[in-house]
C-alpha cells in the first residue's frame, strides 16, 4: 500500500494534471513511471491556489495582470533546473517566469498560463531559513543568493565593516532583479551599475543546466545574464564586489531655476570621479511648477519652511521647474574633521542659486534607505498600492537639454505629478559593452525618470492620461523617426520591431544567445521579446500506419 504521505502527494499531483494538462508527467496505466516519481517532489511545489495565482499576476506597476497556471516555490537551486527540464519533457513546454518582489511596472515577471517561480521560497527549509549571504572579509566580497533583498545584503556586509559599491534608491528589492536590468543608482557614474560590480554568478539556464560563469569561465553566459531582461537564465547566486564602508554622510540638496547650470554642474561633479575630490554619489530631480506650488507640503527630507522657499523661487524666476542636484560625500571618523571643508570647496565650483543649499548629516544607513522610510509613509496614506506607469530613459548627453525643453516646458508642462521626476548623468566608460544592457552611444548620458503615480483623487490619477504623456515622450524620443535617440531603461516595447530597435546591434548576438541559452522561449516570457514557439504540428502517418480515431 502506498504510504499516506505519498498518496496524499500522488493526489495532489493527479489533481494537478486534470487541470492543467500539459504540466502532467506521463502515466501509463495507472502505474508512476521512475520518470514521474522524481518529478513528485517538483509537483508539490507547485501551487494552484487562487491567493497564490492572484498575486503572481500583477506587480508594482498595477497596469496589467496576467494569471499564471502556478506559482512554483524552489528550496534549492536544484529545484529550478528540475522545473525548468520538466517544462522542456513537455510536447508545449510551459513558461517560466522568476519573481522576487513583483517591483516591475509592466509585467516583466509574469508567466501567462504558465509558472511563476517565487524567489524568494528559496533557502527556505520549513524549520528555518537560511539567508544564502556569505561575507569574505579578505577577498572583499559577498556572495548573495538571486532572491535576496538588497537591504539584507547591505546589513549583512556591515557587520563586517564592508559594503556594496552601487546602490539602486530602493533596497527592497531582489539582487537576481536588479541585475537582470544593470542596477544603477547614484554612485553608478563612480563605479558603474551594480552589474559592473560583480565577480561571479550562479545561473540555471533555459535549458535546466545549472552552470557557474565569470568574465573568465563561461563568459559569453555572464555577459549575456547581466542586463539580460531574465532571457538566459535564472540568477540563483551573485558575488558582488565590497569595499569598506564609511559610517556618515553629508547629504545635500542644491537648487536650480535653470537647466543650463544644472546640467553642467552635473556634468563637471561627475568627471571628478577620481580625483577624490567630489561627491560618492550624484543624481538630481526636476521639480514642475504646478507640483511645488499646488502639490504636497511635506517632504522626508526638506522642511515645510523649504518648501516654502523653494515654491518662492519658483514663482520668483517664472521657471517652469526647479532642478535640484543631490549629493552624498561619505566620512568616517578619520574624515570628519575634514568633511566640512571639503564640502565648502566643492560648493564653491557650483553655479546654483546662491542660500538654496540644503544639508543634512545621516548615517550610511539611513541614507542609503531613505526610500524605505518613504514608502512606509506612503502606504500609511493609502499612495503605495496604486498604478505606476513609470517610464525610465537614457538620453544622450547632447540632446538633454532638448529633451528637458521638449518634455518638462512642452509635453509636462501644466502637469502636477504624483511622484518623483530624476534627472542625472552616468559615464559610459563605467558600463561594460559585452553585457546585454543597452545605453546610448555617447560618453555621459543622463538617466532620466518619469516615476509617477495615478493616485486616486490626485490629479495624477488618470491613468491613461498619464499613459498619454508617456506615449508623447516615445515619440519624441524615437530613433527611427527623427528622435532624440534615447534608449528605454526597465524597457518594455509592444513589438518584436520594438526591441529589434531596442538592441540596435546586439540584436543579432542577443537573438544568438537566445538561442544557444533558451531555445526553447520559455523564460521570463512577460517581456515579450521572444515569444515562445508554437505547439508541434501533428505529424502525418508513417507509410503502412494505420490511421485511428482520437
Amino acid at each position: 500500500m502506498m504510504p499516506r504521505a505519498q498518496l496524499t502527494t500522488f493526489l495532489i499531483v493527479t489533481s494537478f494534471l486534470s487541470t492543467v494538462p500539459y504540466l502532467g508527467a506521463p502515466v501509463h496505466g495507472g502505474v508512476l513511471t521512475s520518470y514521474d516519481v522524481s518529478s513528485l517532489d517538483i509537483m508539490s511545489k507547485i501551487h494552484t491556489d487562487h491567493d497564490a495565482t492572484t498575486k503572481a499576476s500583477s506587480d508594482f506597476g498595477h497596469i496589467v495582470h496576467a494569471t499564471p497556471n502556478g506559482v512554483f516555490r524552489p528550496t534549492f537551486p536544484a529545484d529550478i533546473a528540475a522545473l525548468i527540464r520538466l517544462s522542456l519533457s513537455q510536447p508545449t513546454p510551459f513558461t517560466v517566469a522568476p519573481r522576487g518582489k513583483g517591483h516591475s511596472s509592466r509585467g516583466q515577471a509574469f508567466a501567462p498560463g504558465g509558472i511563476v517561480v517565487d524567489m524568494s521560497a528559496l533557502g527556505d527549509h520549513g524549520h528555518h531559513t537560511s539567508h544564502r549571504i556569505d561575507v569574505s572579509v579578505d577577498r572583499m566580497y559577498v556572495d548573495a543568493g538571486g532572491e535576496q533583498l538588497w537591504i539584507d545584503v547591505l546589513h549583512t556586509a556591515l557587520k563586517h565593516g564592508l559594503t556594496p559599491r552601487v546602490w539602486t534608491d530602493y533596497l527592497r528589492i531582489t539582487v537576481g532583479g536588479t541585475l537582470s536590468n544593470a542596477g544603477i543608482g547614484g554612485q553608478a557614474f563612480r563605479h558603474g551599475p551594480q552589474i559592473s560590480n560583480i565577480h561571479e554568478l550562479d545561473v540555471v539556464t533555459g535549458m535546466g543546466e545549472m552552470i557557474t560563469c565569470s568574465p573568465e569561465v563561461n563568459s559569453a553566459l555572464f555577459f549575456a545574464v547581466l542586463g539580460g531582461l531574465g532571457q538566459f537564465g535564472v540568477i540563483t547566486r551573485a558575488r558582488i564586489r565590497l569595499e569598506p564602508a564609511p559610517k556618515r554622510v553629508k547629504w545635500v540638496r542644491i537648487a536650480y531655476s535653470d537647466v543650463h547650470p544644472f546640467t553642467t554642474d552635473q556634468e563637471l561633479l561627475i568627471s571628478k570621479w577620481a580625483s577624490g575630490s567630489g561627491f560618492d554619489y550624484v543624481e538630481g530631480q526636476v521639480q514642475l511648477n504646478r507640483t511645488l506650488t499646488q502639490g504636497r507640503r511635506s517632504s522626508s527630507f526638506f522642511s515645510a519652511t523649504d518648501l516654502a522657499r523653494l515654491t518662492g523661487l519658483a514663482i520668483d524666476t517664472g521657471s517652469v521647474a526647479i532642478y535640484y542636484i543631490e549629493g552624498a560625500m561619505y566620512y568616517d571618523d578619520n574624515t570628519a574633521a575634514s568633511v566640512d571643508q571639503k564640502l565648502d570647496a566643492l560648493l564653491e565650483e557650483l553655479s546654483f542659486v546662491r542660500g538654496f543649499v540644503f544639508v543634512r548629516d545621516a548615517s550610511y544607513v539611513e541614507f542609503l534607505d531613505r526610500v524605505g522610510r518613504e514608502e512606509q509613509n506612503l502606504r500609511s496614506a493609502g499612495a503605495w498600492d496604486v498604478p505606476h506607469p513609470w517610464l525610465n530613459l537614457f538620453v544622450p548627453r547632447s540632446r538633454i537639454l532638448h529633451f528637458d525643453a521638449a518634455v518638462f516646458k512642452g509635453i509636462l508642462r501644466n502637469a502636477n505629478p504624483v511622484g518623483l521626476i530624476l534627472m542625472y548623468p552616468m559615464n559610459k566608460d563605467m558600463w561594460d559593452d559585452r553585457m546585454t544592457a543597452m545605453t546610448p552611444d555617447e560618453d555621459v548620458f543622463y538617466a532620466v525618470g518619469l516615476l509617477r503615480s495615478a493616485v486616486a483623487g490626485g490629479s495624477g490619477g488618470d491613468v491613461e492620461q498619464l499613459e498619454r504623456e508617456n506615449a508623447a515622450v516615445l515619440e519624441l524620443c524615437d530613433l527611427a523617426g527623427g528622435g532624440i535617440g534615447c534608449r528605454q531603461y526597465l524597457p518594455h516595447h509592444a513589438s518584436r520591431d520594438g526591441w529589434r530597435r531596442h538592441f540596435g546591434a546586439k540584436w543579432g548576438r542577443v537573438a544568438d544567445l537566445k538561442a544557444r541559452y533558451d531555445p526553447r522561449a520559455i523564460l521570463s516570457p512577460g517581456q515579450g521579446i521572444f515569444p515562445p514557439p508554437p505547439p508541434p504540428s501533428p505529424q502525418p502517418p508513417a507509410a503502412g500506419e494505420p490511421i485511428t480515431a482520437s
